[in-house]
């Protein structure tokens, strides 16, 4: 018995330290784990983020990446023209692009810089760097004043103010092409496609007109009120 009872002790000794060594094993894991699933999120998070964000901002312009139809339908209102054309929301650059290649001096502004850096690529790649430029920036914060032909995908609750917006700043030649929604009090000049691929022509010298129309009209009925 007694050369039994020092085995017995030993392998009472070793057993617990593999114990300690699989729990320590399973414990490394667990945090290993834990650290990658929480870095994978947190790199979603980071790249989403600038995607999503725009969307939950008043007068918001979702990126909805315009179809080949769409494109085909601006280009073709906008036949016959030239000069420079600025795309408000560029998203990932498809507009600009095409506008360049069929010669236009397109610029893009977009508040999402992860679509900027994009668009700046496939710019490149398709070797129209030189005629299409992208920027971030705010589209309340811009003056589109120099540019000839607007082209907007807007959201219903911005189309009102990009109105007033563009109806102040825009020179007496300029087009603007309105797609997916139209301006609420504009008359378009003419229209294209059909369903959600309809593109809206408004040229600047009408809603420019009727601007001043109402201020006239405006006038005269103040003047007319004083009277009395």
């Amino acid at each position: 018995m007694s050369e039994i009872l020092p085995e017995d002790s030993t392998a009472q000794d070793i057993l617990p330290l593999k114990v300690t060594d699989e729990g320590s094993k399973r414990r490394n894991w667990g945090i290993l784990l834990t650290g990658v699933i929480g870095g994978t999120l947190m790199v979603l998070y980071s790249v989403t983020t600038p995607f999503i964000a725009p969307a939950l901002r008043k007068h918001c312009l979702p990126f909805v990446p315009a179809t080949s139809k769409q494109i085909e339908n601006v280009l073709n209102i906008l036949k016959g023209r030239n000069g420079s054309l600025v795309d408000i929301g560029s998203g990932d650059g498809r507009i600009v692009i095409a506008a360049a290649k069929v010669g236009f001096k397109a610029v893009g502004y977009e508040l999402n810089p992860w679509l900027v850096w994009y668009s700046r690529y496939r710019a490149w790649r398709e070797g129209v760097h030189q005629d299409a430029r992208f920027y971030i920036s705010d589209l309340w914060k811009v003056s589109f004043a120099q540019y000839t032909n607007v082209v907007i995908f807007g959201v219903p609750q911005m189309m009102l103010p990009l109105e007033k917006k563009l109806g102040e700043e825009l020179q007496i030649d300029a087009r603007v092409v309105a797609c997916r929604f139209p301006f609420p009090h504009w008359s378009p000049t003419c229209s294209f496609g059909e369903g959600i691929d309809t593109v809206w022509a408004y040229d600047s010298d009408s809603f420019k007109m009727k601007k001043e129309n109402d201020t006239v009209k405006s006038k005269c009925i103040l003047s007319h009120q004083l009277k009395f």
